[in-house]
């Protein structure tokens, strides 16, 4: 019989609880849609001009762009804020205080500052010294910046997490630091870290709806666009549920292609087991 070391499995009337508990937040949340969409439709938000627009050409043509400037600022800043976590998370991990010390402290720094005036910084600094910056890599940068030192903290706790006897082991076989860390620590590290490391870059991808503010054309930039339209209306709310289903769409996906790799790198390939034949005497054939 399984039993739980955690909590005691609730009991005939515990059960009966939890059903009725269960059932009525579940008729809440579908009160809750039900009176949103009775809204939508009181104001007119369901009008068919509203939604006509979305049947055109060019403005399916408007967010596809956006989608792509929005996966295109998302690409990048993930292969930069993954170099830059594996980077700083190394420095952490150092035994040397000279590596350690200023690892941590641009870690603790870029953790603090929100995102919003890491995207300032990046854009208006430049120009004040008349440099020239694309609003694209100024999203990236701060991007880059604020879910790197997070994607360092994930790293250096996952490493961190490994049972410290399989250090020990594999020093006690004259392996050295590096060869420890990238043959021994990383591979368990990885399978533990992956749930994290696939929640910040969803994370990531939703913040470069934070591009509008410097007039990068991502996708809600181009939803805002589309909602401001005179001749349909204003179609704000339209144009917001499109936008934020198709973010629904890559979130999801992003997540399902995590759930595949987390089962792929932690399952376990078994054999049948196959018995050895005796001979009568008991000895092995």
């Amino acid at each position: 019989m399984s039993s739980s070391v955690l909590y005691d499995l609730p009991g005939p009337r515990g059960r009966r609880r939890n059903l009725i508990i269960g059932v009525l937040a579940s008729l809440a949340i579908v009160g809750l849609i039900a009176w949103v969409i009775y809204r939508f439709n009181a104001t007119g938000q369901f009008e068919q001009r509203r939604w006509v627009q979305f049947e055109y050409q060019a403005v399916q043509t408007e967010l596809l762009n956006g989608l792509l400037a929005t996966l295109k600022a998302a690409g990048i800043a993930t292969v930069l804020a993954l170099l830059f976590g594996a980077v700083f998370a190394a420095g952490r991990l150092s035994d040397h205080r000279i590596l350690r010390v200023p690892s941590s402290a641009v870690v603790e720094l870029f953790r603090a500052i929100p995102l919003l005036i890491l995207i300032f910084f990046g854009y208006y600094v430049p120009l004040q010294y008349g440099w020239s910056i694309s609003n694209l890599w100024a999203l990236v940068v701060g991007l880059t910046l604020y879910n790197g030192s997070v994607l360092a903290e994930i790293f250096r706790a996952g490493v961190n997490a490994v049972p410290r006897g399989q250090t020990e082991a594999a020093y006690a076989i004259g392996l050295r630091k590096g060869q420890v860390l990238r043959m021994i620590l990383l591979p368990q590290a990885i399978r533990s870290m992956l749930p994290a490391i696939v929640s910040q870059l969803v994370v990531l991808l939703k913040d470069t709806a934070l591009g509008f503010i410097i007039t990068y054309p991502e996708l809600l930039t181009v939803g805002k666009t589309i909602g401001g339209r005179l001749a349909f209306g204003f179609p704000y709310v339209p144009a917001y549920l499109v936008v934020a289903a198709m973010y629904i769409g890559i979130c999801g996906l992003l997540s399902a292609c995590a759930w595949w790799l987390q089962r792929r790198l932690t399952r376990v390939r078994t054999t049948a087991a196959k018995p050895i034949p005796l001979n009568d005497v008991g000895r092995q054939v």
